[in-house]
C-alpha cells in the first residue's frame, strides 16, 4: 500500500481474520492497524443490546470439566422472578483455528456459531421471556442455535414440554450439550436435547410436522442456505393448530428479502414486525443516535426484525 493510501474495508476485515488465526497480539497497538481501529471495521457488537446481565465466572461454577485457555463460562442472570442463573460455556473471542474451517468444509456449514454470541440470539432469548405463553406446554426446536442461549432460556423459563437445541456444526453441538448438562437442574421438568441438524438433511422423517414452535436467530446471512432453511421450517412445523416459526434477523441488504421469497415459494405465510418490543426499540434508537458502545451500528446489518412464519 502506498504511503497515505486509505486501506479498503475488505482488506481490514481480512486482517481481523488473520489476527484471530495467529492467536497472538499484533505488533501494532491493541485493535490498531495503519491508524484504523479494527473494532470500528467489524460490525459485530462487543455487548450487543445488553438485555440480559452476564459476567464471566471461574472454574467449577456451573461446569464440571476443566477450564480451557480457549473457553469462558458466562453466567447470565435472567430478568425473571427469583433471578435464575444460566451458565454458558463458549469460546473466548478470537480463538478460531484452522481445524474449525476444516470442519466447515467437511459438513458444508459455516463457523459463525463458534465466533461469539450474536445480538439476534440475545434478542430471541429476551423475547421468549416476554412471551412465556407462546412456549408453555409446547414442543420447541431452535435451528442454527450457536451456543444455545435462546434455547436454554426457553427451557428454563417458559415451561415448554420439550426443547431441542440444534446446529449443523458438530463442534457447536458439543458446546450445546455441555451447556445443557451444566443447567440440567434448572429445566423444571422440560425435556432438553441437543441435535446435529443440517438443513439439507433428508433423514428427518420421524420429526416431520412435530414442532409447535420453531425459533432461530440470524440464520439468513448466507444466501446459499435460504431455500434449505425455508424447507426445513415447513417440514418440521406442525400441520395442525397454531404452530409458528419465530425468527429474528437483520435485513442485511437484500438477504432477508430473498429468504422471505424462499418462504413464500414453499407455500408458507409470513409477517414482518419492526417494533416488537419497546425496550429493544429504545436501545435501537440509542445506537442510531451514536452510542459509543456500538461504534459501527447500522440498522440494516445490526437491528433484527421479527419474522413470524405460519402455514
Amino acid at each position: 500500500m502506498e504511503p497515505g493510501q486509505t486501506p479498503k474495508l475488505s482488506s481490514l476485515r481480512w486482517q481481523i481474520l488473520r489476527r484471530a488465526l495467529r492467536q497472538r497480539p499484533s505488533s501494532a497497538p491493541d485493535n490498531q492497524c495503519d491508524g484504523f481501529r479494527l473494532e470500528s471495521i467489524s460490525r459485530r457488537a462487543r455487548y450487543g443490546f445488553d438485555l440480559i446481565p452476564w459476567h464471566v465466572v471461574g472454574e467449577g461454577r456451573g461446569v464440571s470439566d476443566s477450564f480451557s485457555d480457549r473457553e469462558a463460562c458466562l453466567c447470565y442472570t435472567l430478568p425473571l422472578p427469583n433471578s435464575p442463573m444460566l451458565f454458558l460455556r463458549q469460546r473466548w473471542e478470537a480463538s478460531v483455528d484452522l481445524h474449525d474451517f476444516e470442519v466447515c468444509n467437511q459438513y458444508d456449514i459455516d463457523n459463525t456459531g463458534l465466533v461469539c454470541q450474536w445480538p439476534s440470539e440475545e434478542i430471541l432469548a429476551y423475547y421468549s421471556m416476554s412471551h412465556l405463553s407462546s412456549f408453555r406446554g409446547k414442543k420447541i426446536i431452535e435451528l442454527g442455535s450457536g451456543y444455545g442461549l435462546a434455547g436454554l432460556v426457553i427451557a428454563m423459563a417458559t415451561e415448554a414440554s420439550e426443547v431441542v437445541i440444534s446446529d449443523g456444526n458438530p463442534q457447536v453441538v458439543d458446546y450445546i450439550q455441555r451447556n445443557i448438562d451444566a443447567n440440567s437442574a434448572s429445566f423444571n421438568g422440560t425435556t432438553v436435547k441437543s441435535m446435529i441438524l443440517h438443513w439439507d438433511q433428508h433423514e428427518i422423517a420421524d420429526m416431520v410436522g412435530t414442532f409447535d414452535v420453531i425459533v432461530a436467530s440470524d440464520c439468513t446471512f448466507f444466501k446459499k442456505f435460504h431455500k434449505s432453511l425455508a424447507q426445513i421450517i415447513k417440514h418440521l412445523l406442525k400441520e395442525n393448530g397454531p404452530a409458528k416459526a419465530i425468527l429474528f434477523n437483520p435485513k442485511r441488504g437484500d438477504s432477508l428479502d430473498m429468504f422471505l421469497a424462499a418462504v413464500k415459494d414453499t407455500g408458507l405465510q409470513f409477517n414482518l414486525n419492526e417494533t416488537y418490543d419497546m425496550e429493544v426499540w429504545k436501545r435501537h434508537m440509542k445506537f442510531i443516535s451514536g452510542d459509543p458502545s456500538w461504534p459501527n451500528y447500522e440498522p440494516d446489518h445490526c437491528y433484527p426484525l421479527l419474522i413470524s412464519i405460519t402455514r
